[in-house]
């Protein structure tokens, strides 16, 4: 038997991600974010949500452009640190240990050391009460070529990608292979 839990922002798994921006002065920030994913399949692209209240909003209203680097399990810490502190007054990248890298596709910076970058330029952005979402479409992908599969594109194992339990405001890697997708489910037909 179901039991209701009422209206939440839960959907598991959700993203994290380092949303990169420049602000106003140049300076490259960062901040964690989970309320995203693939919105569009072409043009290829990604939302995320802000609220206003965050640095990086402002920045992004700017710029009209932002990155997702996307960690791997190892940089949890980091991860984690891009998102408790604003960097408005802080140098995230500097206290992280992260190295920031100017993105020749857009105008906004990535994490060197995230082994997966998606850089976005925006193509709208739709106020939903407490966040706005900002759609980008993806102008490139950047990925480390140790996490590379044999057919050349990202491989989510090697990636290791870091996935956010709203509801108990935890991280959790992700699990191993199940099957092959648009396949499995042929023996239903």
């Amino acid at each position: 038997m179901k039991k209701s839990i009422g209206p939440k922002p839960l959907a598991l798994p959700t993203p994290v991600w380092l949303v990169g921006t420049y602000d106003a002065d140049d300076r490259p920030n960062i901040m964690t974010a989970a309320w995203g994913g693939i919105c569009c399949s072409k043009p290829p692209c990604v939302s995320v949500s802000l609220r206003p209240a965050t640095y990086s909003h402002g920045s992004i209203m700017e710029r009209k452009a932002f990155t997702v680097s996307i960690p791997s399990q190892d940089q949890a810490a980091a991860a984690d640190y891009a998102g408790i502190v604003s960097g408005k007054k802080t140098d995230k990248f500097k206290r992280a240990g992260l190295t920031p890298i100017r993105s020749e596709a857009v105008d906004a910076p990535y994490v060197a050391e995230c082994p997966l970058i998606l850089e976005c330029k925006v193509i709208h952005t739709v106020d939903i009460g407490l966040h706005t979402q900002f759609i980008g479409e993806i102008l490139d992908i950047q990925a480390d070529e140790t996490v590379l599969g044999e057919n050349g594109l990202p491989d989510i194992e090697k990636v290791r990608p870091m996935i956010f339990a709203p509801e108990a405001r935890t991280y959790h890697g992700i699990g191993g292979w199940i099957g092959q997708a648009f396949s499995i489910g042929k023996k239903f037909q």
